[in-house]
């Protein structure tokens, strides 16, 4: 026998390599995956088990899948495994949004305008949904397990139908009804926009102050007043604007003043009116003062127009910046058309759907509201009506697809109303009420979308579009009331949809359908907002699969969802079902590059999650978004993903040293009762258990930093830094069968499946990789697995006092080792001989370990003593023995045993003799 293999030692072997190679080894994976059906397979593993149900926010089939999609995926992925392994089932129906302007302006880039529209619908169809096949796949690489074959598309033709009968319901409960008012409208997409479609963007405009002549000063309130003409100040931001002035607005409750300027008196609140002065660089002189509400029913005369118009009073008008009095034109602005309606204004809209002046309009037919500005200022310095002009730079919406600056515009549109009633309820009051009985993640997300729903105007789910669900509705050619049987039309309309898609409404000959009502009724062209499709999934989704159920457990998306999808799918489920489609709504922040910006194509720092993948793989970036705080902005750039990738390595170093000395462990025969095993093994056991109890806690709530921390920890720390560091000796040293090596055998088997699936949620393809070796016999996956049930361990609170004890003098001796090992009077710790003075309590436990002691500190020889100190002290000194050539310990029996004159005693017992005996490490 040679010498090598006469000292042999119980080396570690494993399939499980090193080197994850996750970026090549994954795809494969995801195959295998697919081809065995695990989806399938976990559905049928939680058949009969309580359901939780979270619903997916569709993204939109336009593009290939960015950050963000692959943020909010795995988050939904770390929720739906982490319920499946506690019991729940939880299926998870992937779903995308497919109508509306982003696919429409492709197609046409693609082959123009001028396409019939039945034709134009079938490529906009076609297009999407090569999408969405293009983003599955990206989907299924990120490791999401998902119902990937049966997703929901609102491109689907009963899905299609399923959203005409939402809006029947809608339409039923009294919230639908058509108006003529002011919406968000877009020139370029020649459509109204919802709340959400609008983001805002600094804008510098022409501000200026306007005097609109009183007609008639012979109020009480201009008495003593010289014959000076009398000028209701107003200030404006949109010049254009002032061809729809119908009013002059001022609150009822300001104190508003008479000054003297020059030739004439100005009307300005009292709060104003020295900024004012300063900014006109004259002085006025205050004549009388008055409330608002004395002026109302003034008449005043239009600057540039043939026409009287008349001061009201709007709570809306503030004293924030201009003059007090505000211009009002119904058909341009919301708090205006509010305060008309209340006085009964005309909502005159000059402007057309291409953003011009319509014919008819005085001096500025045929222009652009952006080019009217220069010529309206003109025609106002022409009737001496400027009073002052200035640049003003001001928060402007924006269409949030074209970037470019929007106007509000009164059209004809149909809107689901925030105060109309059903049953006394209005939809405000019970989308108010659904929020208070709604959980929110991060808990701030309740203000905030309870803000929005108090403050926001009646949603216009009107657009004019071609590729979207259409309002299957007849309208009367005179009055434009609908049809008095549209709510009958609309379900026969919708099973027409459901049998050969939207077409069948676009196709629809009016005569066939309303016989003689077709010389009264016309078939209207407009679509719903996409915002209603998505918003009403819980009806044509959630209450029409058999595995779902109507009222999800959980909706997640990002923070902007709040005025997107959350809030879409609670009015329409409120206008339905008088309550949230939810019970629960998480949201992410965006993902910013490493310096904290916005990731934007023209700055160069766009991480895309297909680079990610390619280069580290998908688990690496599942962990950067598992260790990432993700109710903030996430931050990522290549330096993160490098120590992400570098956190991996070491999680997989830990993961392979469990693989590698279970080698040759059978559980069913090698497997050391719990209560028998050392009390190091037993102490291990007692912190994998705590760690999953904590674990699982924080999956629950949603906790994934804080679980991942936990885990990474306990990996480099717990383990690596400490038990595994220990029990090395003994793995190695003892004899193969010995009871001491599968009493560690068997506390890393318990930890290894712990470990294991507390993982899987989060680093999918390397708990399966695991699984695939430890588990190789077994016919399912660890996806379909439960939490670990570990043993139950008898450590009393006075051994667990002790290990903790044990630990806190090992940390500290082992910076005293690294300050010889520095100085270079030892090689390793094992050269080290310990010197430990410790206080009653700690020398306590320091003697319970006995003889096992210098394996915990890993050194070769230990002495203890009393000390009168509060804690304990430590000394080492270089060993005078020599070293063991198997075991590399430092011992006084190397060479006494002539017959192995270069190994320990120990060494020689576990070759060829009986045995060490371990009890504690």
């Amino acid at each position: 026998m040679s010498e090598e293999n006469k000292y042999k030692l119980n080396l570690p072997e494993t399939t499980f390599p090193m080197r994850g190679n996750l970026a090549k080894r994954e795809p494969g994976w995801v195959n295998s995956w697919k081809k065995s059906k695990i989806y399938t397979e976990v559905r049928k593993s939680r058949e009969g088990k309580k359901k939780y149900i979270l619903h997916d926010g569709p993204p939109y089939a336009n593009g290939d899948i960015h950050i963000g999609h692959a943020v909010n995926k795995i988050l939904k992925d770390f929720i739906i495994k982490s319920k499946t392994l506690s019991g729940y089932d939880a299926p998870f129906i992937p779903g995308w949004d497919c109508h509306g302007l982003p696919i429409e302006l492709v197609i046409e880039k693609k082959h123009g305008k001028d396409i019939e529209p039945k034709k134009f619908r079938e490529l906009c169809r076609d297009y999407a949904s090569e999408q969405v096949e293009r983003q599955k796949k990206d989907f299924e690489r990120l490791g999401v397990l998902a119902d990937w074959d049966n997703p929901y598309l609102t491109l689907d033709k009963k899905i299609e139908a399923n959203i005409v009968r939402s809006l029947a319901k809608i339409y039923k409960n009294n919230f639908l009804y058509q108006g003529s008012k002011p919406v968000h409208w877009c020139t370029d997409c020649g459509s109204a926009l919802a709340e959400a479609e609008v983001e805002y963007e600094d804008k510098t405009s022409a501000a200026i102050d306007v005097s609109f002549i009183l007609e008639d000063s012979s109020n009480k309130i201009f008495s003593n007043i010289k014959a000076k003409k009398v000028s209701a100040i107003i200030w404006t931001t949109t010049p254009w604007t002032l061809p729809a002035n119908e009013a002059i607005s001022v609150h009822p409750d300001l104190i508003y003043g008479l000054y003297e300027l020059s030739d004439q008196y100005l009307i300005i609140a009292e709060d104003l009116a020295q900024h004012n002065a300063l900014k006109y660089k004259k002085s006025i002189k205050q004549i009388n003062s008055f409330k608002g509400r004395e002026m109302e029913g003034l008449i005043c005369c239009h600057p540039f127009l043939d026409k009287r118009v008349p001061i009201i009073c709007g709570e809306h008008v503030t004293i924030e910046s201009g003059t007090g009095l505000v211009h009002t034109a119904p058909a341009h602005g919301l708090d205006d058309y509010i305060v008309g309606s209340k006085y009964g204004l005309q909502v005159d809209n000059p402007v057309d759907g291409q953003g011009r002046f319509k014919k008819d309009t005085p001096h500025v037919s045929g222009l652009t509201v952006w080019e009217s500005n220069t010529k309206i200022i003109d025609l106002l310095k022409k009737e001496n009506a400027l009073l002052f002009e200035e640049k003003y730079t001001h928060s402007y919406p924006n269409c949030w697809r074209h970037k470019t600056p929007i106007i509000f515009r009164a059209t004809q549109q149909w809107f689901i109303g925030m105060n109309h009633e059903n049953k006394n309820k209005s939809l405000r009051d019970l989308a108010i009420k659904s929020v208070s009985e709604t959980k929110f993640f991060p808990f701030w997300g309740k203000a905030r979308l309870e803000a929005m729903i108090k403050n926001r105007p009646d949603w216009c789910v009107s657009r004019q579009r071609n590729w979207g669900v259409p309002i299957p509705i007849f309208l009367h050619k005179d009055t434009l009331a609908p049809h008095p049987k549209t709510l009958s039309y609309l379900d026969v309309i919708a099973n027409m949809i459901e049998k050969e898609g939207i077409d069948a409404w676009f196709d629809l000959d009016t005569r066939n359908f309303l016989g003689d009502d077709a010389d009264n009724y016309q078939k209207i062209s407009d679509t719903l907002d996409v915002w209603f499709d998505s918003g009403t999934t819980h009806e044509s989704v959630l209450s029409e699969r058999k595995d779902l159920t109507s009222q999800a457990d959980l909706y997640l998306e990002g923070s902007d969802q709040h005025r997107g999808w959350f809030q879409s799918s609670l009015l329409t489920s409120c206008a339905i079902n008088e309550k949230a489609p939810y019970k629960a709504l998480l949201t992410h922040g965006f993902v910013v590059d490493g310096k904290g910006y916005k990731m934007s194509k023209s700055k160069g720092n766009v991480i895309a999650p297909q680079k990610i993948m390619d280069q580290y793989g998908a688990d690496i970036l599942r962990l950067w978004v598992a260790t990432t705080d993700y109710s903030r902005e996430l931050n990522v750039s290549d330096e993160i993903l490098k120590r992400v990738a570098d956190s991996y390595r070491r999680i997989r170093n830990t993961l392979r040293f469990l693989c590698a000395n279970l080698d040759d462990f059978i559980s069913t025969k090698h497997l050391i009762k719990t209560n028998e095993m050392l009390s190091i093994d037993k102490y291990a056991i007692y912190k994998v258990d705590k760690l999953q109890i904590d674990i699982i806690e924080h999956y629950e709530k949603f906790e994934f930093y804080t679980a991942m921390q936990k885990f990474v920890a306990f990996c480099s720390e717990d383990l690596g830094g400490f038990y595994l560091d220990i029990i090395k000796d003994r793995l190695y040293t003892t004899d193969i069968n010995s009871f001491a090596r599968r009493s560690a055998q068997s506390a890393l088997f318990h930890l290894s499946h712990a470990l294991m699936r507390i993982m899987a949620p989060v680093l999918s393809f390397t708990a399966h990789e695991l699984w695939e070796i430890l588990c190789k016999n077994e016919k399912h996956s660890v996806f379909s697995d439960s939490w670990y049930n570990l043993p139950e361990h008898d450590l009393s609170k006075n051994d667990i006092e002790d290990w903790n004890n044990i630990i806190k003098v090992r940390v500290a001796a082992n910076k005293k080792i690294e300050e010889l090992r520095g100085s270079g009077e030892i090689g390793s710790s094992l050269q080290a001989h310990l010197i430990i003075k410790a206080n009653k309590k700690i020398l306590h436990s320091l003697n319970n370990f006995k003889e096992d002691l210098r394996f915990i500190f890993i050194c070769s020889h230990i002495l203890i003593d009393d000390y009168d100190g509060d804690d304990f002290v430590i000394e080492v000194i270089p060993s005078p023995y020599k070293k063991c050539e198997r075991c590399w310990h430092y011992v006084k029996s190397v060479g006494e045993d002539i017959s192995h004159p270069s190994i320990c005693k120990r060494c020689t017992t576990n070759l060829f003799g009986d045995g060490e005996v371990r009890k504690y490490a």
